[in-house]
């Protein structure tokens, strides 16, 4: 059974997507720390981070450190953190959190509540910042 993400990147749940190229996929998290608060993952599906292979791993974080940049274009922040915790969705994923503090890297955080607007937004600042990386 394909998991939430693997919906995600076929097109049949709709995302807010800010990056993708043929391997990989980042969209904002619905439920989202931080404004730009970000998920990577592969579109193939692998639940454990740790069982993709040695290359895609690497290219993994390499596609996430250009997505991280645009965050911190689009959101100037202290710095972006990334987090693997990955028992949320059996699909390996990296959050990608815009923070000025350590704190905001908590998980047990409230939630912010945005709109559709407020995403739409949010994902555009992104993607624009994404688009004109070089």
């Amino acid at each position: 059974m394909a998991t939430i993400f693997s919906k995600i990147v076929a097109g049949e749940i709709p995302s807010y997507k800010v990056a993708e190229n043929e391997k990989f996929y980042a969209f904002l998290d619905i439920n989202p720390l931080t404004k730009g608060h970000t998920l990577v993952i592969p579109k193939r599906e692998v639940d454990y981070i740790f069982d993709l292979d040695d290359a895609e791993l690497a290219e993994m974080h390499v596609f996430a450190k250009h997505v991280a940049l645009a965050i911190q274009k689009a959101f100037p922040c202290r710095k972006v953190g990334e987090a693997v915790i990955g028992l949320e969705v059996p699909h390996a994923h990296i959050h990608l959190i815009p923070m000025q503090n350590e704190s905001d890297m908590l998980f047990s955080n409230p939630k912010l509540k945005l709109d559709a607007e407020e995403f739409a937004a949010i994902a555009e600042a992104i993607r624009t910042a994404w688009e004109n990386k070089d």
